[in-house]
């Protein structure tokens, strides 16, 4: 399953056109709506040398690159944040960018407990994966994970965001779904063509529209800030400018943010769980008010 350089035709935002006399308000039928915890990675050995030169990123030394001691101290944190509020019992599915840095944030984060003699699953990451210096941790008592190339980050150059094989990856995360991921090797990075920023952001839109195959209505996605930026400047244009600048300030390293993504374009097929149609037994139901009519005409 590829996202690489997917167009788009679903427009990321909607302009209403006429008087707008709702206020600034949405309704929208819950079965068209998800709930999505958008998380960048924790720190990696990348944004460290990164911060002090952006050309380090060219660096092959950076090569998919893994989490500091740092970082796994902010996993430590956002994971209390997770449990304290809730989120880790609501997460239905958690999926993560193919990346060290990713996987080892999104294990960490939202995986099951360190791993001990006599559990018989498999570990979502065995002890010291990717030089973490950290216990293997376990898939027991956790959503299922998955990893996705769509919501990688931008592609090309940077040697930090080039993967390693995947029969490379499985015995480090034996837990982790990676079917979805068609090459073994990393055919869609290359080194010397940077993925040109529309593409990124039509990149991580058919990520997000694909995330309506799903049936999972509460999902965690774990990735990267280049592919997030870009992506949601895409969205909120019809919203308030404060709001606009909250969908798309930019992520900081292990931040969590929860939004709802909407199908107003019919493109998920699920129908609803709770809705009642009613008139159960049947009879009359002629409106009081017979002036008010739907948008078709019809009594309400």
């Amino acid at each position: 399953m590829q996202f690489h350089h997917i167009p788009c035709s679903v427009k990321a935002t909607y302009r209403p056109s006429g008087m707008d006399v709702s206020g600034g308000q949405s309704v929208y039928p819950l079965h068209r709506c998800k709930t999505i915890h958008l998380v960048r990675h924790a720190q990696g050995i990348h944004n460290v040398e990164g911060e002090k030169d952006h050309s380090a990123y060219l660096s092959r030394h950076l090569f998919d690159a893994h989490l500091t001691s740092l970082g796994w101290q902010q996993v430590d944190n956002l994971r209390k944040h997770v449990q304290t509020s809730g989120i880790s019992k609501k997460v239905e599915l958690v999926i993560t960018s193919p990346l060290l840095r990713c996987m080892q944030t999104a294990v960490g984060v939202f995986g099951g407990e360190d791993s001990t003699d006599g559990i018989d699953v498999p570990p979502l990451m065995v002890t010291d994966a990717g030089d973490s210096n950290h216990p293997a941790i376990s898939s027991s008592n956790c959503p299922p994970f998955i990893a996705v190339e769509g919501c990688r980050e931008h592609l090309g150059v940077h040697w930090c965001d080039k993967r390693r094989s995947i029969s490379e990856y499985k015995p480090l995360f034996p837990a982790i779904d990676f079917s979805l991921i068609e090459s073994d090797d990393d055919v869609l990075w290359e080194a010397d063509v940077r993925e040109k920023i529309e593409d990124v952001a039509s990149r991580g839109i058919a990520f997000f529209k694909w995330l309506w195959t799903r049936k999972e209505k509460e999902i965690a996605i774990v990735t990267h800030s280049g592919l997030l930026t870009h992506t949601l400047a895409k969205f909120g244009d019809d919203c308030h400018p404060d709001v606009k600048s909250e969908i798309c300030r930019r992520f900081q390293n292990c931040e969590l943010r929860t939004m709802v993504l909407v199908d107003r374009s019919m493109v998920g097929s699920d129908s609803s769980a709770t809705d009642y149609l009613g008139k159960n037994p049947s009879g009359e139901d002629a409106p009081s008010d017979v002036t008010c009519t739907t948008p078709d005409g019809l009594p309400n």
